[in-house]
């Protein structure tokens, strides 16, 4: 029997599963959150291992989900010294690049940037020539290595249409720096709108020693249990990409932990198209499934104040969770939007503390119960029935609300709840149909991860200039499928998942932008 790990790191709790090759759950556990993040994933990973009565040489994949990524970002520590390159010349330079950037992330990633000639017009033409200026650049790689530079992004003019330029100068910087060297594509990393796609490459830059980091953090703990496993990162469209791919492109996995959960829902409930309320410790996240992958936004989306236009899932979040603060005040009474967070087992009245939380008020209205050795009911029973009572409406009502708002159309949909705050909702929403909260809910993230597939996708433009349109749209299903498989995927599972022709404005009628997405299921080696 060959087992897999799924692990999720949340703002409050770290979860981990184990499942088999058939995707049955073997165990699951929960660990708080800490500080550093890691010792809460070696926590997670302990106990699961510990309750588990399996051969520990059998554990073949170990899935992640982290929110590392995102916090390096927000705290703007442990980023690369980067320098961003933007081939536009003579045009493009009146805005340089991460002038809309907090000015304390510029500089704890150097704000180093540079001009030069090169690019292409929106339908490939060269905007200066068909080549890059190889004095320029070279004189460009002595001021980087001067500069002490540990990572580049590189974004050229409409490189999602013609990427040769990118390409072209990211091989000089290797061949200058060693193969070995991070080098980021913005076409790689972004859709059309040169600001946001170099905003999007930048931080993806900055990123690739976080992400080293957590790969060599991950392998330790795993050496430590004597498991030889391959590693997988979960992204925010609800698939994996593998360890390499994942140093190389660390911002995909922004946003994995909503994500994970809405994957998780849909295994768990076998809801394929459904609302998916994911209450964790701090915050709800809502999404909505489509063929069982989460909706992927069509608007920019800010990370740590950046704005960037890679793929994002389509989440609405607020300030409600297990562990969010409930306060009265001339008779109202207010749930979050702050929370105790990992701390709750110290500091919620039912766990000893001092602090009135919604866990508290779920637990004081004896319609749920939580098995700890910690929590004792009887302490709460000085909190009035009136507080946790008006406590309740105000969580009902405010995802209630949120739920309407992400709907499409004004239709009762099912709801299904995920998360270990999913206790907090008993009984009907408002606008819900049914609501469903599975076994396994509590840990619908770490699993979600572990059932995930591998993943690829495609976001360019396309000329239609003497060919048929079928020639395109065959020849964008073979790009997708091989980024898919270069990804992780098995070629004999891999289906095309979702083709999208969007209408450009101001362009030539034989210009078209193609969005694609195909998955496929994790390659397992024969010998495994």
């Amino acid at each position: 029997m060959i087992y897999k790990i799924g692990i999720d790191v949340g703002g409050t709790n770290t979860d981990a599963v184990i499942l088999d090759q058939h995707n049955r759950i073997i165990e699951a556990t929960k660990a708080p959150t800490t500080q550093d993040v890691e010792t809460g994933i070696f926590n997670a990973l302990d106990q699961v291992l510990r309750k588990a009565a399996i051969d520990f040489s059998n554990i073949k994949y170990v899935m992640l989900g982290t929110t590392h990524a995102t916090n390096a970002i927000i705290e703007k520590k442990r980023l690369a010294k980067i320098a961003v390159v933007r081939i536009c010349l003579p045009a493009g330079q009146s805005i340089e690049p991460m002038f809309t950037w907090d000015e304390e992330l510029k500089q704890s990633v150097g704000n180093h940037y540079y001009f030069i000639h090169g690019g292409c017009e929106f339908d490939g033409r060269p905007l200066n020539q068909s080549r890059l200026i190889v004095d320029e650049c070279e004189s460009v790689l002595d001021q980087m290595e001067a500069s002490c530079i540990e990572s580049v992004a590189i974004c050229s003019i409409f490189s999602p249409v013609l990427d040769k330029y990118e390409k072209e100068f990211g091989q000089l910087v290797r061949n200058r720096f060693g193969e070995d060297f991070p080098v980021t594509l913005s076409s790689e990393i972004g859709n059309l709108g040169l600001l946001e796609r170099e905003n999007s490459a930048a931080l993806n830059a900055a990123l690739v020693k976080v992400a080293d980091m957590v790969a060599q953090g991950l392998e330790k703990a795993l050496h430590r249990y004597g498991i030889q496993a391959d590693i997988y990162f979960a992204q925010n469209d609800g698939t994996l990409m593998s360890l390499e791919y994942a140093k190389k492109y660390p911002i995909l996995t922004i946003g994995s932990g909503p994500t994970n959960s809405i994957r998780g829902a849909a295994f768990l409930s076998d809801f394929p198209d459904c609302i998916v309320c994911d209450i964790g410790g701090t915050t709800t996240d809502v999404g909505i499934l489509i063929k069982g992958f989460p909706r992927e936004s069509s608007v920019a989306v800010n990370i740590g104040g950046v704005r960037t236009n890679f793929r994002m899932p389509d989440i609405i979040s607020i300030g409600i969770g297990g562990g969010s603060i409930v306060r009265e005040k001339d008779g109202e009474v207010s749930v979050g939007p702050d929370s105790v967070g990992y701390n709750i087992v110290k500091e919620s009245i039912a766990f000893g503390g001092g602090t009135l939380t919604a866990t508290d008020c779920i637990l004081a209205s004896g319609l749920a119960i939580i098995d700890h050795p910690a929590c004792d009911v009887s302490r709460l029973e000085s909190i009035s029935p009136n507080t946790w009572k008006k406590a309740m409406a105000v969580i009902n009502r405010d995802i209630a609300a949120v739920i309407d708002k992400i709907k499409t159309s004004s239709q009762d949909v099912p709801v299904v709840l995920v998360g270990g705050g999913a206790i907090l909702i008993q009984g009907q929403l408002e606008g819900v149909s049914q609501v469903i909260q599975p076994n396994h809910a509590g840990c619908a993230n770490a699993i979600g991860a572990a059932i995930a597939q591998v993943s690829g996708e495609v976001d360019k433009m396309f000329s239609t200039a003497g060919r048929t349109r079928q020639e395109v749209i065959e020849e964008v299903e073979e790009l997708v499928k091989h980024k898919t498989i270069t990804a992780g995927a098995d070629p004999a599972t891999v289906t095309l998942i979702d083709m999208e022709e969007v209408p450009v404005a101001y362009v030539p009628s034989n210009v078209v932008r193609i969005k694609a997405k195909a998955a496929g299921t994790l390659l397992v080696p024969v010998n495994s």
